[in-house]
């Protein structure tokens, strides 16, 4: 399983070579941007442009005809997908730090638990649906979401009282361990959706 991990960095290397310019872009315009979004940015760029160069190059028909049953390919996907998040997120932080751009640890939290929901969502749509298009759809979903999830915050803030109230009566503690096991729970049922759905796919 660890080759099928691997995999995905040989075949991104190009890719992966603009992974640093990218986040050096992003921490110059760092100040238009929350820092969990550019840590989440980062931390899905690797597994959501290795599945769909997967789906793009239809490699699946390579990988069924190796001695790998298809629950190892999928769970590749995704055990991959997790170190490649928290490598990518590290790399970010670094690189902030040089730029002087300050963060916490909370906008890292904020940012692994975003990432695992965007992976959990996206991961299923490449096994599902056909990839022509759906590269830059999900593109333009995430700068739409970038560019209204402000203002729909501050909608909420300002004019949902109960459930900021509720939120503001939670301790740290808890919320951050509420949104963990939210997005711990979206990635697994999505591996397991992923799994059905590659399961009964014909290649």
């Amino acid at each position: 399983m660890f080759n099928l991990m691997k995999k995905d960095f040989i075949i991104q290397k190009v890719q992966i070579i603009f992974f640093i310019p990218f986040i050096i872009f992003i921490s110059v315009f760092a100040d238009l941007f929350s820092p969990a979004l550019v840590f989440m940015m980062a931390g899905a760029y690797i597994p959501i442009n290795g599945i769909h160069f997967d789906a793009l190059v239809n490699s699946n028909i390579l990988l069924n005809s190796l001695p790998y049953t298809r629950n190892e390919i999928v769970a590749a996907k995704y055990i991959g997908a997790l170190v490649y998040m928290l490598l990518s997120i590290t790399a970010a932080g670094i690189t902030l730090v040089l730029f002087n751009y300050n963060y916490s640890i909370a906008d890292i939290a904020i940012a692994v638990g975003l990432s695992l929901i965007l992976i959990a969502m996206v991961f299923p749509l490449f096994y599902l649906l056909n990839p022509a298009y759906l590269g830059a759809v999900i593109l333009i979903s995430l700068a739409i979401m970038a560019a209204i999830m402000p203002s729909i915050i501050q909608y909420i803030v300002h004019n949902v009282t109960e459930f900021t109230d509720f939120l503001s009566s939670l301790s740290t503690a808890t919320i951050y361990l509420s949104g963990a096991i939210i997005s711990v729970s979206f990635f697994m049922i999505s591996w397991l959706i992923s799994l059905y759905i590659y399961k009964n796919k014909v290649f």
